[in-house]
């Protein structure tokens, strides 16, 4: 069976040849137009609104820049330890999604603004590099969608 198929059957026969550390499980009804997503665990509970709108939820571009940019900086914290530098307590990332729509084709494009403060351009760079090269969201993106990583 190929793994692009949709089937419980696949995701069963990944799970067991992977070493899965954690498995975020979220339901979620009535999509981005007034629905909600509810985790397993309860931790995540929220209203879905249309990107734009008057709508008092949050969308899934939000989620993605929140939960990329989350995971760059666990990555730059791996990539720093290993190359034994300080990390600096106030590190930021202020991720950019772009939900966009060319011709009736729908896409995404993003931007990760990285803000390293009192390390070296070239060390802030590395990291930077390394991280984009380590994180999971940058491994999903690379070669999907156009991403814009800047020193700020």
């Amino acid at each position: 069976m190929e793994n692009n198929q949709i089937s419980g059957s696949v995701s069963t026969a990944i799970a067991a040849s992977q070493n899965v550390l954690y498995t975020g499980k979220t339901h979620t009804t009535g999509g981005r137009d007034g629905g909600s997503s509810r985790s397993a665990d309860g931790n995540l509970d929220i209203k879905l609104s249309v990107p734009g709108s008057e709508g008092t939820g949050t969308n899934p571009e939000q989620l993605f820049a929140a939960g990329w940019s989350a995971c760059f900086i666990g990555a730059m914290k791996i990539a720093a330890g290993q190359m034994k530098v300080r990390i600096p307590a106030d590190v930021a990332v202020d991720a950019e999604v772009d939900l966009c729509n060319t011709d009736g084709a729908y896409f995404l494009q993003a931007r990760l603004n990285v803000s390293l403060p009192g390390l070296s351009t070239e060390v802030a760079r590395a990291l930077v590099d390394a991280a984009h090269q380590t994180c999971p969201y940058s491994k999903l993106t690379r070669g999907n969608i156009n991403v814009q990583i800047n020193l700020i």
